[in-house]
C-alpha cells in the first residue's frame, strides 16, 4: 500500500499534518492513529477491508512524525496528551468532518480516548486498542512493581540527558529494540522497519518524544492551554461512545488481565472486550483483521 498511497496535507492552527486517505469520500470518516514508536504503516492491512464497505479512512502521522511539521518554527516541540487529543479534533475540523470513527494504539489510543471524552458528539465510536488510556498528569504517582518499572525503562532513559543523546544519534536502534521487544512473538523483517524508519527522521522526533515522557512524569511543563482539560482527564473521567477494547494476547508489556471489570467501569458504552491471540504491543501489525471486524462491527 505504501507505493500506491500519497501524502496529502492540511494544516490547522499548530500543524501542517501529513496524512494518507484512502476509500469513498462520501463515506462514514474513520481516522486511524498510530503511536510511538510507529507511523501509520501500521495500519497498512486494517484499511482495505474498510475501504471495501465504503468508508473513508483517514490516517494521519501524529505530531513529531513523518512528514507533520510545525507552523511556527519557533513553537516549543511539546506533545502532553490533551495536545495529541487537541491534534485530531483539529485535523477533522480542518477537513470539514463532523463525526468520525476512531481506533488507535499507544499515544494513538491516548488521543482517542482523550477526544471520545471531550468532544463525544465527534465520535460514532472507538476502538481503543489497550483499553484506557488516560494519563494523571496532576498528582504524582506511586511507585509501581519492579517489573512494571523495568518494562517502561525507555521512559525513564528519556527523562534524562543522556536519553536525549541516545535518542538523537541512536533513534533507529531504539525503536527496532522497543517493536522486538513489545512483540516478542514477531519476527520483523528489515523491509518492513525500513519502510517506517524515515518517520524518525523527523527534525521534531526527538522533542517531541521527550516532552511527552518528561511531562507525564511532570518534569517537564505543559502548555498554558491545556492546564484546565489536564485538571479534567486527572480525574479518569469515562467513555461513553459505543467501544470495543482490543488488547494484545501476547504483548511484551505484560499479559492482559483476563477480568473486564475495569474496562467495563471506564467505558460504559462497551460493545465488547477481547484479547486478541498472536499480538503484540502494536496489535494492527500483527492481527489486522481483528481491527478492521472490530470497527466495521461498530459501525
Amino acid at each position: 500500500m505504501n507505493d500506491l498511497s500519497s501524502v496529502k496535507f492540511v494544516q490547522t492552527l499548530v500543524l501542517n499534518i501529513g496524512y494518507e486517505e484512502h476509500g469513498d469520500s462520501s463515506g462514514v470518516a474513520i481516522i486511524l492513529l498510530h503511536g510511538f514508536p510507529y507511523d501509520v504503516r501500521c495500519w497498512d492491512e486494517v484499511i482495505p477491508p474498510l475501504v471495501q464497505a465504503g468508508h473513508r479512512v483517514l490516517v494521519p502521522y501524529i505530531r513529531g512524525y513523518g512528514p507533520t511539521s510545525f507552523l511556527d518554527a519557533d513553537a516549543p516541540r511539546m506533545a502532553e496528551q490533551a495536545a495529541i487529543a487537541q491534534d485530531v479534533v483539529d485535523f477533522a475540523e480542518a477537513l470539514g468532518i463532523g463525526q468520525f470513527a476512531l481506533a488507535g494504539f499507544d499515544w494513538g489510543n491516548r488521543a482517542a480516548c482523550i477526544t471520545s471524552i471531550l468532544q463525544p458528539h465527534m465520535v460514532i465510536a472507538q476502538v481503543a486498542i489497550g483499553g484506557y488510556a488516560v494519563q494523571n498528569t496532576i498528582k504524582k504517582e506511586r511507585p509501581a512493581s519492579a517489573l512494571t518499572e523495568a518494562r517502561h525503562w525507555y521512559q525513564w532513559y528519556f527523562n534524562t540527558e543522556q536519553g536525549r543523546v541516545g535518542l538523537e544519534e541512536n533513534r533507529r536502534d531504539i525503536v527496532r529494540h522497543l517493536w522486538e521487544t513489545w512483540a516478542p512473538k514477531w519476527e520483523y523483517t528489515d523491509e518492513v522497519f525500513n519502510r517506517s524508519a524515515a518517520s524518525f527522521d523527523n527534525p521534531d522526533f526527538v522533542e517531541i518524544v521527550l516532552h511527552s515522557y518528561r511531562h507525564r512524569h511532570m518534569n517537564a511543563p505543559g502548555e498554558d492551554r491545556f492546564i484546565e482539560v489536564e485538571r479534567k482527564l486527572a480525574e479518569s473521567p469515562p467513555i461513553l461512545v459505543p467501544s470495543i477494547v482490543l488488547r494484545g494476547g501476547d504483548s511484551g508489556l505484560g499479559a492482559p488481565s483476563q477480568d473486564p471489570s475495569a474496562d467495563q467501569e471506564k467505558f460504559p458504552g462497551l460493545v465488547a472486550r477481547r484479547i486478541v491471540s498472536g499480538a503484540g504491543h502494536d496489535l494492527p501489525v500483527q492481527r489486522p483483521d481483528a481491527v478492521s471486524e472490530a470497527l466495521l462491527e461498530l459501525l
